[in-house]
């Protein structure tokens, strides 16, 4: 794992602990114990990925989201909350943070997170993504499994396509909705829910237990390839 990390984070044996974790594999740690620093640091130091707990003195996470998207800066940002409130997750989310780990949290499971993300913004995005047996062709605007052409709706291929080109990422359901079907249309979160079903039905192993599109309890959804 290479990548320039910041840390903002206020409990000093948490901070500590995930300092000596990253350092150990391989990247620069950048640390900050209050939101104030933390989002000078933000906007300076262009970190490859920001850990970004909510409840900090001064000057809260949702601050830093805001502040860092207002800036046009695309750095992956994965919360740190010990709440577990769904209203508190996805005001994090449509702020513009990329994920969320809840505390207390396995600590190789946010390495893995970590360097999913990091992978995937020095690889740059890829206009074909490729999944499993699947091949998504989005200036194609075609899926291919094993090279044979899978059927998708129009809208099916424009939520696959939205998942693909935000892996890893907990998606409200209110941004799928806006990307997908539009603003100004009157539909349910429940139609995402539907279409999810249809189109896990053509590219899942098994339907039941997905793979590929994974279901974030209370939020949304998280597209993993």
């Amino acid at each position: 794992m290479q990548g320039r990390i910041l840390i903002v984070e206020d409990e000093p044996a948490m901070l500590r602990g995930l300092k000596d974790t990253f350092a150990s594999q391989g990247c620069v740690v950048l640390t900050a114990t209050d939101g104030e620093a933390g989002m000078n640091l933000a906007l300076s130091s262009e970190p490859d990925l920001i850990l970004l707990d909510i409840m900090l003195p001064r000057v809260n996470g949702y601050e830093i989201c805001r502040a860092v998207r207002e800036r046009g800066l695309d750095t992956p940002i994965i919360m740190l909350t010990a709440k577990g409130q769904e209203e508190d997750v996805v005001l994090g989310l449509n702020l513009g943070a990329d994920d969320y780990v809840a505390k207390p949290f396995r600590i190789r499971e946010l390495v893995a997170r970590v360097n999913a993300f990091l992978r995937r913004r020095q690889s740059g995005q890829e206009s074909v993504t490729r999944f499993g047996e699947f091949e998504l062709d989005a200036p194609a605007h075609k899926l291919f499994r094993n090279g044979r052409e899978v059927e998708l709706t129009a809208k099916e291929f424009r939520l696959l396509a939205y998942f693909a080109s935000r892996p890893g990422r907990a998606l409200t359901r209110d941004d799928i909705l806006n990307a997908v079907w539009g603003h100004s249309v009157m539909v349910t979160p429940r139609s995402i829910d539907r279409c999810v079903t249809t189109l896990r039905a053509k590219i899942e192993p098994d339907p039941h237990e997905p793979t590929y599109i994974q279901t974030v309890r209370d939020i949304g959804y998280r597209f993993e390839p």
